[in-house]
Parts: structure tokens; C-alpha cells; sequence
């Protein structure tokens, strides 16, 4: 059985996460490696888990939340097409069930903003799961004299929760700024698209979505 334990210590798959993640940084991006991979996988986890889901869909969300950016070692540039078709051959190869390696693939090709659509349960959980990991630590330059708009607004980010409320009608993306880097505006201007496919996914899941920061409810 192909469980997200035997994926997360798969010796491949976490070069190949690694890889990826050096990549972006010698892009300028933030960390997209194997510690926004785990991060990822741990709050899919914590979405559907929180809704009730089966412990195997649980388990197919964790996979996808592991390898959603498993692309980038290909090209930043459809990551998530590419990324989807790595993950196909990898889980094929390795003998998942069709099945489940349908609900992966597509969870995966669907978690980018450019092109992705909250089509099922588990894509949708992936999609709040990444876009809410907004943190100073995923920040990879060292040198704030050089932050672009991305730094300065990831490193602005001193907290950041994601919780589902006690009825299971409510997501909250709960963030502490310190606008000495990064200004609320800022952060609208790169995420504005990130949060209304949030907002989307969070319907998928019978959810209305909440956006707030600094204690004032912007979405």
C-alpha cells in the first residue's frame, strides 16, 4: 500500500522536492522545497481531517499536498501541468491504485492560480493549504536591501493560522503584519488572486472563507 509515510521518505522523491526548491531559490523565489512541501501536506491533512474525510482520503491529500510542487524542478512555468505528469509516472511506477492516483494527479494540476480550479475535495484542500503558507521563513534572500514585493509581504508575515470554526461553516486565514515590511496593500496586490481562489475552494468544501489581518476582517 503507497501511504504519504512511504512517499515523504522516498529517497527520489525528496531529491527531487530538493531540487526543485533550489531552483526557486535561485530564482528569488521563496522556499518551495521539503519544508513547505511537509507544511502543506500537514494542513491538507488538517482540512479534511477537521471535515470528517475518510482516513484514506486524508492520506491521498497529504501525497498531493507532499508533491504539488514536485514541477518546479522542470520550470517554474506550469509547474503544476508538469508536476502532475511527474507524480502520474512516480505513483504509477510505484503501484498505486489508478483511482487514487487520479485523485492526486488532479489535486496537483490544480493548486496553481494561474490555471487550477477547486474541482473536488482534495484540490481544494491543497489549494488553501498552499496558499495560506505565507511565513518570514519561507523568505530565502538574505539581504532585505534587495527584498522584492514577495519578500517584503512573506516576511512581513510574523503569525499566520489557518482554522476551521467549532461548526464546520467557517475558514479563517488569521495573519499578524508588521507593516515596518510589508503593507497590507502589498500583500493584496500579489495575493488578491490567491485569496479568491481560496475563497473558491473553501465553497467546494461547504466552507465560507475569512480573510484577516491584523484583527480587521478583510474578506
Amino acid at each position: 500500500m503507497i501511504t504519504f509515510k512511504s512517499i515523504k521518505e522516498d529517497e527520489g522523491i525528496r531529491t527531487y522536492i530538493e531540487k526543485a526548491g533550489e531552483s526557486m531559490k535561485a530564482l528569488g523565489y521563496t522556499e518551495h522545497g521539503l519544508d513547505h512541501a511537509s507544511r502543506v501536506a500537514e494542513t491538507s491533512k488538517y482540512i479534511l481531517e477537521t471535515l470528517g474525510y475518510s482516513e484514506h482520503e486524508i492520506e491521498l491529500v497529504q501525497i498531493a499536498g507532499f508533491l504539488h510542487d514536485i514541477g518546479n524542478l522542470i520550470n517554474r512555468t506550469d509547474h503544476s501541468l508538469t508536476g502532475a505528469v511527474m507524480s502520474f509516472r512516480m505513483l504509477d511506477k510505484m503501484g498505486m491504485p489508478p483511482e487514487d492516483i487520479a485523485t492526486v494527479v488532479t489535486a496537483i494540476g490544480n493548486h496553481d492560480e494561474g490555471t487550477g480550479v477547486a474541482v473536488n475535495h482534495v484540490a481544494a484542500a491543497l489549494i488553501l493549504a498552499d496558499k495560506s503558507d505565507v511565513r518570514r521563513s519561507r523568505v530565502t534572500n538574505p539581504d532585505k536591501t534587495k527584498f522584492d514585493i514577495h519578500d517584503r509581504v512573506n516576511y512581513s508575515v510574523k503569525k499566520s493560522l489557518l482554522k476551521i470554526n467549532e461548526e464546520r461553516s467557517l475558514i479563517k486565514l488569521k495573519l499578524t503584519v508588521d507593516t515596518r515590511y510589508g503593507s497590507v496593500m502589498d500583500y493584496f496586490e500579489i495575493f488578491l488572486g490567491r485569496m479568491t481562489m481560496c475563497r473558491k475552494a473553501s465553497e467546494k468544501l461547504g466552507l465560507s472563507f475569512k480573510l484577516i489581518i491584523n484583527e480587521q476582517t478583510l474578506i
